[in-house]
């Protein structure tokens, strides 16, 4: 992609969602390290499903963490991988009341010593709840990072280094959310959907796809 082009490829998609969110579902900084935790490999629908029944119950560190793993686990054993998943998160509930007087850290390396916690996940809270500039590259993002050849890399670390140097400071903080969303539900790793999707114009994927006949 031109470096022309990528203005004009976030204005777009700034224009059509102008305050975009994520779709998992919490209402603290705890929450949401516990959603995004919970969500590896797995589906936000997957999360939200579960979180909802366990939120209510136990929502911060210390009452997750006296929850104990058997009750843990039977909150989030829809979610894959769920056994680690359930002990990571018992795990990062003790450092965090041992650590962190039960407070979600604001710093990477604070963020990342915590169990079940990757730089994906450390940029995903660093983003949505504290607003920094962070992008957290998911399949979605790698997928759009190359395709679109906004920031094409061999791996994650090297299209996120990539999207950090490219897109422009006013666009930085929600474009994490943007791409996830548009590689979601526009552009989608088998069949993209080229014939309505906003930006095509500003995108290096070629051919386009063309909307099949009778639809």
């Amino acid at each position: 992609m031109k470096t022309a082009d990528i203005v004009p490829f976030f204005a777009t998609l700034r224009a059509a969602n102008p305050m975009p969110v994520t779709e998992l579902e919490y209402t603290s900084v705890f929450e949401l390290l516990t959603a995004v935790l919970l969500s590896a490999q797995a589906t936000d629908v997957s999360v939200n499903k579960a979180t909802r029944k366990l939120f209510p119950v136990a929502n911060t560190p210390q009452a997750i963490f006296d929850l104990g793993l058997d009750k843990l686990e039977s909150h989030v054993k829809t979610i894959g991988l769920y056994h680690s998943k359930a002990k990571n998160l018992l795990q990062t509930c003790r450092m965090l009341v041992d650590l962190h007087g039960g407070q979600v850290p604001r710093t990477r390396e604070a963020l990342e010593a915590l169990p079940g916690v990757g730089r994906k996940t450390a940029n995903v809270v660093l983003n949505s709840a504290f607003g920094e500039p962070t992008m957290a590259v998911d399949t979605h993002i790698f997928r759009m990072g190359n395709r679109t050849g906004l920031a094409p890399g061999k791996t994650p670390l090297e299209v996120e280094l990539k999207l950090l140097k490219r897109i422009p400071a006013e666009y930085l903080v929600d474009a994490h959310h943007w791409l996830i969303l548009h590689g979601r539900y526009v552009c989608m790793a088998r069949t993209p959907l080229c014939w309505q999707c906003a930006v095509a114009p500003w995108c290096d994927y070629r051919p386009k796809t063309e909307q099949p006949a009778g639809k």
